[in-house]
């Protein structure tokens, strides 16, 4: 059986069931924990803070090492948006040609190219003859830390 990682390779539907945790009302310091770490405040549903758009946000698996400049790696899992009309500088899942793609959009004075974010790729010109579909934005990064 397909664990829910291995699926990824093909956009997901988010799942309406709600995702609640504890949540502090305190911030965290990056130095020595708060004494007070074992009270929380209140439960927060993490739909409701990473989901604009549940029927229109998907998952997307990243394979490639073009946005680790973004802070995108390898294996992390994007929240997309495809209700967000996608602006100069976002991040967006593009369709190119058939192909599935995370770029920095570029869009000025009638000039569109998708931009990686690792300096060894160069700046992707979008041409007339091309396809180029701007699938939706990227709203979250699900980076795994260990």
């Amino acid at each position: 059986m397909p664990n829910f990682l291995s699926m990824l390779n093909k956009p997901i539907k988010i799942n309406s069931k709600p995702l609640v945790l504890d949540a502090c009302s305190w911030t965290v310091a990056a130095g020595f924990p708060s004494p007070a770490a074992d009270y929380t405040q209140q439960r927060i549903d993490l739909n409701n803070h990473l989901i604009r758009n549940k029927d229109a946000t998907y998952l997307f698996r990243v394979k490639g090492d073009s946005m680790i400049d973004a802070g995108i790696y390898e294996n992390d899992i994007l929240l997309v948006d495809r209700s967000i009309n996608p602006k100069h500088n976002h991040i967006i899942l593009a369709q190119l040609n058939n192909e599935f793609t995370v770029k920095k959009l570029y869009r000025k004075g009638g000039v569109i190219k998708l931009i990686a974010e690792n300096s060894i790729y160069p700046p992707q010109l979008i041409k007339k003859e091309d396809d180029l579909i701007a699938w939706g934005v990227v709203t979250y990064n699900l980076h795994k830390l260990c």
